[in-house]
């Protein structure tokens, strides 16, 4: 089995799955594609024998210039699938590029992703000149719009950033001849669907599009529609498909208890490297102290953290100093790490499709992994889109105290029993039945408390006739008002 290097982004299938590609597809070897000589020396170099799924569909269509829309989860190889067909490109057609622009655009939704794909294309390219740059936020833009000084062949970047460099007329989007969009459908649940409106319309019309995305949802489905020409449909799983090396379990809880919980999930499994995932920033950190008390080291990544701490806390987790990574869902597809053992859903996502997406950081590279889910009661509708979503019921534990189970996840004769008894004990719902003449208690009649004794009233002072003029102007003056209400309504 071939190894590979932590800085690629891309991943070989295992032996069996190797195979098992090889039967059923003719392109058995990079060297089949007819891609430059320099590109197939450095994949030599990177222990890139046999192509995957993506890979031999994408590749032969986008090195004839064609639009291509990809459905492909994390981990299947696809930032190979667009960047060797570019770097070809780049070879067999050298070019200067104008000051402030850029040959290639690629779009990516965070940062950590944003700098794993100029990782790989510098690792693809080793033996090409190759000037390409990054664009991210977290950091000044300074040194950014210095490198763009001179013109690029390739620029990566998120939207907010690239925004921000077209409006200060440190880049021009006008010679983009390669746009590809990267995990389409993160953008659209991060918000940026707007931004990618804006810049495509600053792109030029004759342009190829590669357009990936793990999902297909329909607001991505109309976006690619507008974006590409003619496009050429390549899939490899079917849409919102769970890995199947993935082993899923769910856990119901009660919210107070997931902390003490996911503790000893952690005490209690095999981990080699674990990836914790909450809704909130504020709730990333709340873990990380409370795993502390619990005796166990972990860190947290997520937006509020400065570029410079992100690249550190990911650094010590490939590294294996830190064993267990706190992240919001801006992580979800930005973190590849060889080795994460399990994935633990601290907060269940409320978009299903965030699900597949965070379970997708285990089980690569033909591995296995756990994903082990916290469900409390309030998140049992969201339990019920993922498992519709995925197209089967995740096996699960119940570790919930004696409280009562909530009454959507109760059957409908525990539901009815549930309105019964409360009904009864509460006097609404079902009425309560009558006792029987013999066993009604007889009412006892409280006893009647003493009055107390009202203090006497204070004799008013007699007004003088003079006093009540003022009194008997404002009553009149009342009356005509009511008068003239009753006249206007009529």
């Amino acid at each position: 089995m071939s190894t590979i290097t932590p800085a690629t982004r891309d991943r070989r299938p295992n032996e069996s799955a190797r195979l098992a590609l090889q039967k059923e597809y003719p392109l058995s070897s990079f060297h089949d594609f007819g891609l430059a000589e320099p590109i197939t020396r450095a994949l030599a170099e990177e222990k890139y024998v046999t192509p995957t799924p993506i890979q031999v569909q994408t590749i032969p269509i986008a090195m004839s210039r064609r639009d291509v829309i990809g459905i492909a989860q994390t981990g299947t190889g696809k930032t190979a699938a667009f960047a060797l067909p570019m770097l070809h490109h780049f070879f067999t057609n050298p070019k200067r590029p104008d000051r402030k622009t850029c040959r290639a655009l690629i779009l990516s939704p965070t940062r950590e992703l944003s700098s794993q794909i100029l990782d790989s294309f510098h690792a693809y390219g080793r033996h090409l000149r190759l000037n390409a740059t990054l664009a991210i936020g977290g950091v000044p833009m300074g040194r950014q719009v210095r490198a763009l000084m001179n013109g690029v062949d390739l620029l990566v970047a998120t939207p907010g950033r690239l925004i921000d460099l077209v409006r200060t007329n440190a880049l021009r989007l006008s010679e983009v001849e390669i746009l590809v969009l990267d995990e389409a459908d993160r953008m659209l649940d991060m918000g940026f669907i707007h931004d990618i409106r804006r810049i495509v319309a600053k792109l030029p019309t004759e342009r190829q599009t590669l357009f990936f995305s793990a999902t297909m949802p329909q607001e991505i489905a109309q976006l690619a529609q507008q974006m590409l020409r003619d496009p050429a449909r390549v899939a490899v799983t079917p849409p919102a498909s769970t890995v199947e090396l993935v082993e899923q379990r769910i856990i119901h809880v009660d919210r107070a208890a997931k902390p003490t919980i996911l503790a000893d999930v952690l005490k209690g499994e095999t981990i080699d490297r674990a990836l914790v995932f909450t809704r909130t920033k504020h709730g990333a950190d709340r873990v990380v102290r409370g795993l502390a008390k619990a005796g166990i080291t972990a860190e947290a990544i997520h937006g509020n953290k400065s570029q410079g701490q992100r690249e550190r806390v990911l650094a010590a987790f490939r590294k294996g100093d830190v064993r267990t990574l706190v992240a919001t869902d801006i992580a979800a597809r930005g973190i590849d790490v060889d080795g994460i053992s399990h994935v633990v859903n601290y907060d269940l996502p409320n978009v299903a499709e965030t699900y597949v997406h965070r379970i997708g950081r285990t089980a690569r590279a033909g591995a296995t992994g756990v994903a082990i889910s916290l469900c409390d009661a309030d998140e049992t509708a969201f339990l019920r889109d993922i498992e519709r979503l995925i197209r089967a019921a995740i096996p699960a534990t119940d570790r919930r105290t004696g409280s009562p189970r909530p009454v959507h996840a109760q059957s409908d004769g525990a539901r009815n029993r549930s309105q019964h008894n409360r009904g009864r004990a509460h006097g609404h719902g079902l009425a309560p039945a009558s006792r029987p003449a013999h066993t009604q208690r007889p009412r006892q009649r409280q006893p009647e408390r003493p009055r107390q004794p009202q203090p006497a009233r204070q004799a008013q002072p007699e007004r003088h006739p003079e006093d009540l003029t003022g009194v008997v102007f404002l009553n009149r003056a009342a009356k005509v008002r009511r008068d003239d209400g009753r006249r206007t309504q009529r």
